[in-house]
């Protein structure tokens, strides 16, 4: 139990006995206990493993059945905030006797509670990208093809407001820049979404994969000869790759989303898988291209506000130590077993080089949430360096939030079942 929680817990008994209120958490859901830690190993290798809180024990997860608070149940007008969420019964908190329930909750599907006190258990919007179109400029879709269906109405959370922007977060305006952004189905026969039927590609060149109109190849498209800024705090040289700096930034592409997060979330993750043409020629070069996820504001210990890098500290770039779908080989001095083997590269565009490029697989990336029911602001984008030309291209998808803690990390996730 953290401090914070154990000074929510102190005081919320103090209250109900000064009260003289029979408030009370069952000993099967997490109404008065911090969430649990989500499972893992730090680094490369092995699977995430964050609890749906399905009967679940010890307090971790969603609550599992409701705690009975029988002082609301008699007196809703009731102002007293005792669960410390930031609502009273008066104000709409439909279980002030547990800070998992309130209008800014996320509302998990499948246990029938209604976390958002709006009078539905189980109705937050998901899988809301099946119409979407390949080329759509509109932001908020973006977010949806990510597994962000939720809008703001300014009470709930969700999502706010965004927009498609370069790397230095000028607008995605030219039409030469925009083919950088895509709804995709799929990427080639072998990679599918991770929820939904559709997940968001933003790309170096074109972010379509060969069978998509606007597909050119991802060996030699130099949408734009003038280069432009970075984020701040980039280019961030690799550690792997001491003594190399990367050239300008050319032909980004990204999407930046403002969210108000929910008042139980813990933590926050997305699934991301890169795939790089830089690969095997380029490792340890000028020429590197990057991913980044900017949240704002930052994490402590996370002065650049990046949270997707490897257990190094390199950003997701050919220079990152995830380059597992490949084909085997010795490249830039380093040997790489590719355990993931090429099969993920055919019919991406990424598999035109005699010896192929190199992708992630999926990963998932996990943030804490450290003012939770606040707004945050997140900038995923990836560019070119020293040139326009060996594309690089990042998919998107399955963005949740979670009651459990999370330390900021990003591991390899299974492929979906």
């Amino acid at each position: 139990m953290n401090a914070t929680t154990s000074f929510r817990v102190s005081v919320f008994a103090l209250v109900c006995s000064a009260a003289a209120i029979a408030c009370s958490a069952s000993s099967e859901n997490g109404g008065f206990e911090p969430s649990g830690t989500g499972g893992g190993s730090s680094g490369s290798g092995g699977d995430l493993n964050i609890s749906t809180g399905s009967g679940n024990s010890g307090n971790s997860g969603p609550l599992t059945e409701e705690p009975p608070c029988p002082s609301q149940d008699a007196d809703p007008s009731n102002t007293d905030d005792v669960d410390m969420d930031g609502e009273t019964a008066a104000d709409g908190d439909c279980n002030d006797c547990t800070w998992q329930m309130n209008r800014g909750a996320y509302d998990f599907i499948g246990n029938n509670i209604d976390e958002d006190c709006n009078g539905a258990p189980d109705d937050t919007p998901v899988e809301c990208d099946g119409t979407i179109p390949l080329d759509s400029a509109d932001p908020f879709q973006g977010a949806a093809a990510m597994g962000l269906c939720k809008q703001s109405d300014g009470l709930s959370w969700g999502v706010v407001g965004g927009a498609y922007v370069r790397s230095d977060g000028t607008p995605l305006t030219q039409p030469e820049l925009a083919i950088g952004r895509g709804i995709l189905n799929a990427f080639g026969p072998n990679v599918f979404p991770q929820e939904g039927v559709k997940l968001l590609a933003l790309s170096s060149g074109t972010a379509r994969q060969p069978s998509d109109p606007g597909y050119a190849t991802v060996g030699g498209t130099w949408k734009d000869f003038n280069p432009h800024g970075p984020p701040p705090g980039y280019p961030k040289e690799s550690p792997s790759c001491p003594g190399i700096v990367t050239g300008e930034p050319y032909d980004s592409a990204g999407l930046q989303i403002e969210i108000k997060t929910p008042t139980n979330a813990k933590s926050l993750a997305f699934n991301l898988n890169f795939y790089t043409y830089e690969f095997p020629g380029y490792i340890c070069s000028e020429f590197n291209d990057f991913f980044v996820a900017l949240l704002t504001p930052t994490l402590s210990g996370q002065p650049d506000g990046n949270i997707s890098f490897d257990s190094q500290g390199n950003t997701i770039s050919v220079n990152a130590g995830f380059l597992e779908v490949c084909y085997p080989q010795m490249a830039g001095g380093k040997n790489f077993p590719c355990m993931l083997g090429p099969t993920e590269l055919m019919g991406t565009g990424y598999d035109e080089q005699p010896n192929g490029s190199a992708a992630t697989g999926w990963l998932q990336t996990t943030a804490p949430v450290e003012a939770p029911g606040g707004t945050i602001s997140l900038l995923f984008t990836t560019w070119d360096s020293g040139d326009g030309i060996l594309d690089s291209t990042v998919l998107l998808d399955n963005f949740t939030f979670h009651v459990e803690e999370a330390p900021t990390e990003t591991i390899p996730v299974p492929e979906p079942k």
